[in-house]
């Protein structure tokens, strides 16, 4: 994942006020949001070319995040569809109180990807990150909602997923609006794909379960009964989940034990040697000491 992700926010003056408090930094300083230019007025002739004029403005940026609600929604729709084709940055979409039918209209016209008010800054940064990867480039081309689609057919390319082994790797590491965020960008993917919500839901818990029981098990040693205990479940659940994915905790051991035998053998290289009994009840001056540590005769 970058250290650092900048994305622009196209305010309007309907908009405005409930879009201001967001900008700033998100996710722990990894996010950053800036205001583009002055607010626009959508009454206006010639608004709705706002956003493709600011084609090389935006090439800056990571991604653009658009704020959509009832009222601006038109002028969404004319922006994307006069502005699309010249942007090189993905266009987000910031919705509040919009339809299902609404959110479909921008993802034909070009609209990359949304996230929905109350704005999440573990959510919205893990969505441009996809996008980032090429996963999800609609924004590049017209009719981005049909290359989503194209993108996600093949089931296999879930499992090459970076972000997700990342988030894997270290899953105890991470707290639960990252796990929350990287869900909901998984459904939302798996929503494109030709799998059914069941296939696609079991992928992603079998992912979950199997990468959660590796982490608890490489952190106490493959101690089931301790790895139970810190992840809150009853030992036998446990072991049926370790069963149901193949996962034998005797790797984790032999681990384990292997780095007890390493920090041991280097705890003894760095100890003073023992003197040889007999050296050692030798005085300094050659003389031998009394048993009790009498002074020499």
């Amino acid at each position: 994942m970058r250290e650092r992700l900048d994305c622009a926010v196209l305010l309007t003056r309907c908009t405005v006020e409930w879009v201001a408090p967001f900008l700033g930094q998100h996710a722990g300083g990894r996010l950053h949001l800036h205001a583009l230019d002055s607010a626009v007025d959508i009454t206006n002739e010639g608004a709705s070319a706002v956003l493709g004029g600011s084609a090389m403005v935006l090439r800056r940026y990571d991604a653009c995040l658009l704020p959509v609600w009832p009222a601006s929604l038109s002028w969404a729709r004319m922006s994307l569809s006069q502005g699309i084709s010249r942007l090189r940055t993905p266009v987000i979409a910031l919705a509040r109180e919009l339809t299902t039918a609404g959110l479909y209209d921008l993802h034909e016209l070009g609209m990359a990807d949304f996230v929905r008010d109350p704005f999440c800054g573990h959510e919205a940064r893990m969505r441009i990150e996809r996008l980032l990867d090429g996963q999800r480039v609609p924004g590049l081309v017209p009719g981005g909602a049909h290359h989503v689609a194209e993108a996600s057919v093949d089931g296999s390319r879930y499992n090459d997923d970076p972000i997700l082994k990342q988030v894997c790797a270290n899953i105890l590491e991470h707290d639960g609006p990252e796990l929350e965020a990287y869900a909901t960008a998984a459904a939302l993917r798996c929503s494109t794909s030709r799998e059914s919500f069941g296939e696609s839901k079991r992928k992603v818990v079998d992912c979950f379960e199997r990468a959660y029981i590796t982490a608890a098990l490489s952190r106490h040693g493959g101690n089931i009964a301790m790895a139970a205990r810190s992840s809150q479940k009853h030992r036998r659940a446990f072991w049926a989940l370790m069963r149901k994915h193949d996962i034998d905790a005797e790797p984790f051991r032999a681990k384990a034990a292997s780095m007890v035998h390493t920090h041991r053998d280097c705890a003894a290289s760095s100890k003073t040697p023992r003197l040889p009994y007999h050296v050692a009840r030798v005085g300094f001056n050659g003389s031998r000491t009394a048993a009790r540590g009498g002074r020499a005769p």
